[in-house]
């Protein structure tokens, strides 16, 4: 499966997401990032991508890498969304830079219509596994 196209639509009205990667020794890192999305996969670049932990930590070994895209559609009454991914993480080149590719492997969404559920603020996620040929 794929995203959905309410799911595409959502990350592509967000700006900012949050990338976590694990280092050599084991200390996760999570850290607030721009992105590019093209429908499929999420590009992570940068001030100086090639020389950050994330970058490191990938060229480590570690390619398990979680993403989250999240926002308050309303603080009154209190109504949150978000993207989650798991995935998989390999630099590529870019202009003479290693940017992160982030390819997905599963992912879960919520509420990312931005209403509000019947009978109050109960959100049960979307799972979606995400089949590569």
């Amino acid at each position: 499966m794929a995203f959905t196209a309410d799911e595409i639509e959502y990350i592509r009205t967000q700006p900012l997401a949050r990338v976590a990667t694990v280092s050599a020794d084991g200390q996760p890192d999570a850290v607030p990032v721009g992105f590019q999305f093209d429908g499929r996969d999420f590009y992570i670049g940068g001030y100086d991508p090639t020389n950050t932990r994330r970058a490191r930590n990938i060229r480590s070994g570690n390619h398990k890498v979680a993403l989250v895209i999240d926002d308050l559609a309303s603080t009154r009454p209190w109504v949150p969304r978000y993207l989650r991914v798991y995935g998989t993480a390999e630099l590529v080149s870019h202009r003479g830079q290693d940017i992160m590719k982030v390819t997905p492997v599963t992912s879960w969404s919520v509420n990312i219509d931005g209403g509000i559920p019947a009978g109050g603020p109960s959100y049960t996620p979307k799972k979606t596994v995400h089949a590569r040929a």
